[in-house]
This record gives structure tokens, sequence and C-alpha cells, in this order.
């Protein structure tokens, strides 16, 4: 049987849950969250306190299915009571990224044009100052897609680190050539 599978998702106080067939919803204080589960998987709750997830077969999809589920059921429980955080920087001269009226991103990355972002539904972004990004929501899916779909706009290059690149992240640096002697 599955280790993570096997392991009940604890409700802290506060977040109820509720099975509908195969769709489970997830309130906290912070938000509400929907998944549909794989018609292979069962989720049920025990004493209104633990959701508990089992397979009904020991088939290698359903193993994964199994681990799967409980891990996306326990982002869930974690993201309505602590939402989740992605930190962006942006490197480079004159590059920047503005909030415009709450709805949309925009990045100022060494292009002619302004790249323009919209922000998906649930996610919250903030832009304390023009080289910082930082994206909350209680969907760690949303968020982490989000901030991939913003660092992909401008990837930090190796040669002078310019780009979008997570906070913290380290990005391997080359050599650019060296003149030749002669």
């Amino acid at each position: 049987m599955s280790r993570i599978g096997k392991k009940p998702v604890d409700l802290p106080a506060g977040v109820t849950a509720k099975i509908d067939g195969q769709k489970v919803s997830i309130k906290g204080p912070k938000g509400e969250l929907h998944l549909s589960v794989h018609p292979n998987i069962a989720v049920k709750i025990e004493d209104g306190k633990q959701l508990l997830v089992s397979r009904h077969d020991d088939e290698a999809e359903n193993r994964a299915l199994h681990g799967l589920t409980r891990a996306l059921l326990s982002n869930m429980v974690n993201g309505v009571v602590n939402p989740f955080t992605k930190k962006l920087e942006i490197q480079g001269v004159g590059y920047q990224a503005q909030l415009v009226g709450g709805k949309s991103l925009n990045l100022s990355v060494g292009f002619a044009n302004v790249i323009k972002l919209p922000i998906p539904a649930g996610v919250t972004c903030v832009v304390p100052d023009p080289t910082h990004i930082t994206l909350t929501s209680c969907d760690r899916q949303a968020v982490g897609q989000f901030a991939a779909v913003i660092r992909r706009v401008r990837p930090p290059e190796p040669y002078k680190g310019k780009g979008i690149r997570y906070e913290g992240e380290n990005v391997r640096r080359k050599a650019g050539k060296s003149q030749a002697s002669g």
C-alpha cells in the first residue's frame, strides 16, 4: 500500500470537508477549494476530523493515484489555513514589473513591447517594488503555475544573470568569451 496514501489528512479547527460523489470540497478561513477525484479512488470523512483515501485494487495506476490524491487533499487543507506564497525577483538594468488595476501584471524585461499577463482568479499578486513580485493563493498549483508563466517570459541567462528568477534561486554562471592573446 502507498505509504503516503494510507496516512490520514487531519482537518484543523475551522476547516470543513464535504464529499459529493467524486467531488471533494475543502472550506477554510482563507478560501474554498474543489477537487475531482479519479473514479478508482475513494475518499471518506472519518469523525469529521480526518480524510481517508483508499483505492479499489493494487494496479500500478491506482497505486500512483492513491498517493497523489492524498497529497493533493493535504495541500488543499494546508492552503485554506496558510496560503502558499511564491516570490520572484527581476534582475537587469531597466527590467521592472508593474501591477495594473489588480488584474494585470505588466513586465518590462528588455523586449520592444511590455508583456501583459492577466492574473488568474484566486491568485493575489503584490509588487512591493519594481524588481520583486509576490504571489499568494490557497491553491498551490495555481500559484506555482502563474509563477512559472512569469518566469518563462524572460528566464535568467547564464552570462550576466539578467531575467526573472525565483527568490533565492541559484543561477549557474558561465564565463564569457575570453580575448585571444596574440
